[in-house]
């Protein structure tokens, strides 16, 4: 991870702020670092993946998942993601990184995040998660139940982000996936 080090601070400070539930929207505070730009001066399109990382963090540890995935060891991972940018995000500029859960299917937990500059939606990436254990992954059924959470009726997945997934999804690992340009 390319934010080592606020991850850490993250973690550290996330249990002191307010508890959330999964389903609550996270809001970080951040400003835009030097390790952050690019030769453009502004955040670095991969960067902002990294920057995502540390909201989805923020709202697992406040609601309680982290402890839930550490207690299974369950790793989370990103199994898609895609993102559309606004505006740049400038050296030293002050933003607001906001997670929420967009919804769930039968295999990923899909959150929407947003960097944010003054009330103002700068970039937004839609991204796929799962999390794993040593027999692969688990249900999200099974990370519900254990939450003891149900899954509001409002957060009904955008015909587009099922479509999006269907369309760009590599065979699962179990099954072959060639390296044949089309």
């Amino acid at each position: 991870m390319h934010a080592i080090f606020r991850l850490l601070l993250l973690i550290a400070t996330a249990r002191k702020r307010p508890k959330l539930s999964m389903f609550d929207l996270s809001s970080v505070p951040m400003r835009a670092l030097l390790t952050d730009i690019d030769i453009a001066g502004h955040i670095n399109n991969g960067m902002y993946f990294s920057l995502f990382d540390l909201g989805r963090f923020d709202l697992m540890v406040r609601s309680g998942t982290w402890d839930l995935m550490k207690k299974n060891k369950w790793t989370p991972v990103v199994q898609a993601e895609t993102i559309t940018f606004r505006k740049s995000v400038v050296f030293n500029q002050k933003f607001t990184q906001e997670t929420r859960i967009l919804g769930i299917d039968d295999k990923c937990i899909y959150f929407e995040q947003r960097m944010v500059v003054n009330g103002e939606i700068y970039v937004q990436a839609t991204i796929a998660t799962r999390l794993l254990s040593k027999e692969g992954p688990v249900a999200n059924e099974e990370i519900l139940r254990q939450l003891g959470v149900e899954l509001p009726n409002d957060r009904v997945l955008p015909d587009w982000v099922q479509r999006w997934r269907d369309e760009t999804a590599l065979p699962g690992t179990r099954r072959p996936a060639p390296h044949l340009w089309r």
